[in-house]
């Protein structure tokens, strides 16, 4: 995972796109969270909803029903950016909401001129703006996760702890290196987080080893638990450091910020 380097004082900007093509793997309560504790941190940081379900917007309290500007307006019609994006309640946080308009986008595209360049082009109008852009994209592997991962310069990948965690990830990681090989060389894997770990049962255990076999120092030492609390949060529209400060899930989701900030995953164990 590449440090965070300091330029004339500040962090230099990372887009990190946040993917799974498997849903119901914590990708969102991650996006969620780790955006949080960035923010925690002092870091300007944008989250930016590229799902249909807009799960990452009303999980930091953003109505996304209605909404009169959302990325599907970006997307489909290149409104700029800026004009989309809401602050959340914690310092440092933002949101580029996603709307339901989105899930006709993946066919919109289609034909669209440049279609694979849309966000990218965005991100950069504002990329001055922040230190983290992190992209929350959809759970398939079509137009709206190519504009993704060809915006982004790394790839987080949330893994569950669970017996088909590494089902499907093959399929992402070949078009992750598709993405690469045609349209954005400098994309790379950077991160890998084990979620939804469950300390009763061996088999999270031996899904965590199998992880840091396949993937070494790209794995996160912190391990994020699977808790009810985590859960809880979003439907009350926030963060887990603001629903419950002192859970496990905040303590997990801090020290996963810590290690993406610094650059400092190494294996573990």
């Amino acid at each position: 995972m590449t440090a965070t380097e300091p330029a004339k004082g500040r962090p230099l900007p990372r887009v990190i796109a946040i993917a799974n093509q498997k849903g119901g793997v914590g990708k969102t309560t991650t996006t969620i969270n780790l955006g949080a504790c960035l923010a925690e941190l002092g870091f300007r940081t944008l989250i930016i909803d590229l799902d249909p379900q807009g799960n990452a917007s009303t999980g930091l309290g953003i109505e996304n029903r209605g909404i009169e500007t959302s990325m599907y307006h970006v997307i489909m019609q290149e409104v700029p950016l800026e004009n989309c994006i809401e602050p959340s309640s914690v310092k440092n946080l933002f949101v580029a909401p996603a709307s339901l308009d989105l899930a006709g986008a993946e066919i919109e595209l289609v034909p669209a001129f440049s279609r694979e360049n849309r966000l990218r082009k965005a991100i950069h109008a504002v990329l001055d703006d922040y230190d983290y852009v992190l992209i929350d994209c959809p759970p398939s592997l079509g137009l709206l996760t190519v504009n993704g991962l060809n915006a982004a310069s790394e790839v987080l990948v949330p893994i569950q702890c669970e017996y088909y965690a590494l089902e499907g990830l093959g399929q992402l990681l070949r078009n992750v290196d598709l993405v690469k090989r045609n349209l954005n060389p400098t994309l790379e894997v950077s991160t890998i987080v084990c979620v939804m770990h469950d300390a009763r049962t061996k088999l999270a255990d031996q899904v965590v080893h199998e992880v840091r076999e396949h993937f070494g120092d790209k794995v996160c030492r912190t391990v994020v638990p699977r808790t009810v609390r985590l859960s809880e949060a979003p439907s009350f529209g926030q963060p887990i450091i603001t629903f419950d400060s002192t859970s496990r899930g905040a303590a997990a989701y801090r020290s996963v910020a810590k290690e993406v900030s610094h650059g400092s995953t190494r294996r573990s164990g």
